[in-house]
C-alpha cells in the first residue's frame, strides 16, 4: 500500500505539519499517512459544517491561519459525535483521532505560534475499554512449534520462535536484515516504531532456529540480499506471507479458533518473560520497545487476573459454611 499523504489536497499548515513529524520527529511513514487522513476528515467535517464551501466542491486548501484560529472546542466535539453516531466509530479508532488532532494544534500553537490559545489542548478521549490481551499459555506455544512443516519448514520455524521469545512487532521482523544479527549470534538490533532501535538478546532457541533457517536459505538469485527471511521469489518476505503462515499453523495446531493472530504471538512472548522469566517491568518495556510503560503495564494485570482466576476455581470456593 502506498503511504503517501495527498499533499495537494492539503492545507499549506498541515503539509507542513505532516513534514515536521516526518522528518523531526521521525514518524512512521504509515503514522505519517494515517495523521494526514484523520486531520482531513476533520477538517472537512468542519469546513461542511461551517457551510465555507459547497458540499459537492470541498477544497481544503482554503483553510487558513484565521480558518484554524476559528475552530473551537465545540467544533471537536461536534465532530466526534459525527464519528460515533453516523460512523460508527469505536472508541477506540475515535480517540487515535483525538491524538492527530491534539498533536496538530499543539504544533499549530507551540511550533508555529499561530494560536495564542490552544482550544485542543483539553479535549478529552473517549473513555475505552481495556481488555487483557489474547495469549497462548507455554502448552499452546510448544504445540504451535511442533507443527511446524512444510517446504519452508526452517524459515518458518524461526519467525515463529523469534516471534515466541523475542516479542517482534510484524513490521520489525518482516524488516529484519541478517546483518542485524550480532557476530556471535548473541543479540539482534531492531528497527521498531518511530525508527528508534533496540538490542534485543536471542536465547538458544533462537539461535537455533536461525542457524538451521541459514543452511537452507537461498544463495542464489536472491534480490534482496540484505533481507533475513526471504518469500519463495528470493525477496524480502511480506507481512502478508508471515500473517498467512501463521494463520496456517495456528489451524494446523488446533488453535485457529482462539482469535489468534500476529501480534498475539507479541503478548504471547510478553506474558510468558513476565511469569517464568522474572522480568522487571522495566526490562520488559525495553524489550519490547514500548515507548510508555503504561502499555507494558497490561501484562502484570494478565497475572494478577491469572492468580484471581486460580482462587476463584478453588474447589472450597463456593463452601460457605461448614456444619460442626
Amino acid at each position: 500500500m502506498n503511504y503517501k499523504p495527498d499533499y495537494e489536497r492539503l492545507p499549506q499548515l498541515v503539509c507542513e505539519y505532516l513534514r515536521y513529524i516526518d522528518t523531526i520527529k521521525n514518524r512512521s511513514e504509515k503514522t505519517v499517512f494515517e495523521y494526514s487522513l484523520n486531520i482531513r476528515e476533520f477538517l472537512t467535517f468542519i469546513v461542511k459544517d461551517k457551510k465555507i464551501c459547497d458540499d459537492g466542491n470541498i477544497d481544503l486548501r482554503v483553510c487558513d491561519e484565521k480558518f484554524f484560529r476559528n475552530i473551537t472546542l465545540d467544533d471537536a466535539y461536534k465532530y466526534l459525535s459525527y464519528c460515533k453516531n453516523e460512523k460508527n466509530n469505536s472508541a477506540t479508532t475515535r480517540s487515535r483521532k483525538v491524538v492527530a488532532i491534539r498533536q496538530f494544534f499543539k504544533y499549530l500553537a507551540d511550533n508555529r505560534q499561530i494560536l495564542q490559545n490552544n482550544p485542543m489542548k483539553v479535549l478529552d478521549s473517549p473513555k475505552t475499554k481495556k481488555a487483557l490481551p489474547k495469549y497462548l499459555t507455554l502448552e499452546q506455544s510448544i504445540e504451535l512449534l511442533k507443527c511446524v512443516d512444510g517446504k519452508n519448514r526452517e524459515r518458518d520455524y524461526a519467525i515463529l520462535t523469534i516471534f515466541l521469545n523475542c516479542g517482534l512487532r510484524l513490521s520489525e521482523l518482516v524488516g529484519l536484515n541478517y546483518n542485524d544479527i550480532s557476530p556471535d549470534n548473541s543479540t539482534i538490533r531492531v528497527l521498531g516504531k518511530g525508527n528508534k532501535e533496540r538490542i534485543v538478546y536471542l536465547n538458544n532457541a533462537c539461535v537455533y532456529a536461525i542457524e538451521n533457517y541459514m543452511k537452507v536459505r537461498p544463495k542464489d538469485g536472491v534480490i534482496d540480499k540484505n533481507a533475513l527471511f526471504l518469500s519463495n521469489r528470493l525477496k524480502r518476505i511480506s507481512t502478508r506471507t508471515v500473517q498467512h503462515l501463521v494463520e496456517e499453523f495456528l489451524n494446523k495446531s488446533g488453535l485457529g479458533n482462539m482469535g489468534m493472530s500476529v501480534h498475539k504471538l507479541r503478548h504471547t512472548a510478553a506474558t510468558l518473560m513476565y511469569q517464568y522469566g522474572d522480568a522487571d517491568v522495566l526490562v520488559l518495556k525495553d524489550i519490547l520497545g514500548h515507548e510508555n510503560l503504561s502499555t507494558t503495564e497490561i501484562y502484570t494485570h494478565i497475572a494478577d487476573e491469572q492468580r484471581k482466576t486460580a482462587v476463584e476455581n478453588n474447589p472450597l470456593a463456593d463452601i460457605q459454611k461448614v456444619n460442626k
